[in-house]
């Protein structure tokens, strides 16, 4: 039976926002009017963007490395840049001025160019017959006078993140609606991620990402073993270890690591062990992202004796300082945030009060189950021949890859093997 490998939901929830997207229907076929009225006159329309260049992709990785390097800590981390770059993207198509000029200088390209990237990402067939990444998108907004919503910012993501658009009363049944319409898109991975709906938040952008996969070669009861895997603390923790014979070897001068593929061989699991003496801390802090876009872009072709441990992880942050500290401030700023390209409000300015995100990854011997996700609430202010050995039986970075762009979409460290029991 197939795997789902990962689920990453990205809920973009802004007080004001919306993702912007072409209406594909009302979401409860069964009870369309769940979640009240479908905003009509927004379809997506005709797009036409530039192939995405290596430059795009490295600054993608970038942003990716970035990220993980704000969230690792005490204890394990995992982030999924996709989902956080497309929620951020649909929401900077209504920002100006000053705080869309930061976000921009965090994503390290121009609205323009992102949004043509992630258009590119997006719309590309992600099957391969075997396995499936799969992409979707919403915009809620409030059903009141109170709230004008910008025509052309839901249009342009209609356009070019082709969410659905839909219209609520930002009542208990749509904390409902919304959280199911997150735990449908992601297969059940992601549930509850929205506790309360508050009283100032007027627009929700959600992206969802679930991916599902089996390994290419599934793990036999005669590949698993008792090890152990040590802590950074010298903590020793016992583990199942999961040995197999792979061939493509990686090696940035720091850490060695190997890129095991998933059924399809369109994407891929990858791992990197630094080097004896240096810490997972350490390692990731000198990562870049054209370092790690090379690395992976470019392994050894070579006999690689792996072991993987079995593991699962939990994690969540509440990015509002990450996002600050990486270059945009201005979005949180209840006073100084420009958000009127995507909607006005009586009841005052319009800011992100929170960006949320958690995600939850389980690998083991058929393959990997994950799942992210990402609430950003916005409020009106009220080789060479030798066999290689890589034993991932300390602390390591892994990430989930798509072998055609050389992009990791999941990425996190294991410091510590978690009990099941």
């Amino acid at each position: 039976m197939k795997r789902r490998i990962l689920c990453a939901a990205l809920a973009l929830i802004l007080a004001l926002g919306a993702t912007g997207c072409a209406p594909r229907g009302v979401y409860y076929a069964d009870n369309p009017g769940k979640t009240g009225d479908l905003t009509g006159g927004v379809t997506a329309g005709a797009v036409t963007v530039a192939q995405p260049t290596a430059a795009h992709y490295e600054k993608m990785a970038d942003f990716t490395v970035k990220l993980l390097q704000k969230c690792v800590g005490d204890g394990n981390a995992a982030v999924s840049p996709l989902s956080v770059l497309m929620a951020l993207g649909m929401t900077a198509n209504g920002a100006k001025g000053e705080t869309l000029a930061e976000m921009e200088a965090v994503f390290g390209m121009t609205l323009p160019e992102l949004n043509a990237l992630l258009y590119s990402l997006s719309t590309e067939d992600g099957s391969d017959g075997e396995a499936k990444l799969r992409l979707a998108n919403s915009i809620w907004f409030k059903d009141t006078e109170r709230l004008s919503v910008n025509e052309s910012f839901l249009q342009k993501n209609a356009d070019y993140y082709g969410a659905d658009v839909l219209k609520a009363a930002f009542d208990a049944q749509t904390l409902e609606d919304i959280n199911a319409w997150i735990s449908d898109k992601t297969d059940g991975m992601i549930e509850n991620i929205l506790d309360e709906i508050p009283a100032d938040a007027v627009m929700y952008l959600i992206n969802a990402l679930c991916f599902d996969a089996e390994w290419e070669r599934i793990y036999t009861e005669y590949d698993i073993y008792d090890g152990v895997f040590t802590t950074e603390d010298g903590k020793e923790q016992p583990a199942e270890l999961m040995r197999s014979e792979e061939a493509l070897y990686l090696d940035d001068g720091a850490a060695t690591g190997f890129i095991k593929p998933y059924a399809g061989d369109r994407y891929a699991f990858a791992a990197l062990l630094p080097n004896e003496g240096t810490s997972i801390a350490d390692y990731v802090a000198g990562l870049t992202g054209e370092g790690l876009y090379e690395t992976l872009k470019n392994p050894q072709q070579t006999t690689v004796y792996t072991a993987l441990p079995k593991f699962e992880s939990e994690f969540d942050v509440l990015l509002n300082d990450v996002l600050s500290e990486l270059g945009m401030p201005t979005a949180f700023n209840s006073g100084l945030a420009d958000f009127t390209d995507m909607a006005t409000s009586a009841d005052g300015n319009i800011y992100i009060s929170r960006v949320i995100h958690k995600t939850f990854i389980s690998v083991d011997e058929r393959g990997t189950k994950a799942g992210a996700a990402t609430v950003v609430e916005m409020v009106a202010e009220s080789a060479p021949s030798d066999p290689k050995i890589v034993i991932l039986d300390r602390p390591f970075v892994y990430m989930l890859l798509d072998l055609e762009t050389g992009l990791p979409f999941f990425i996190g460290t294991t410091e510590q093997i978690i009990d099941k029991g």
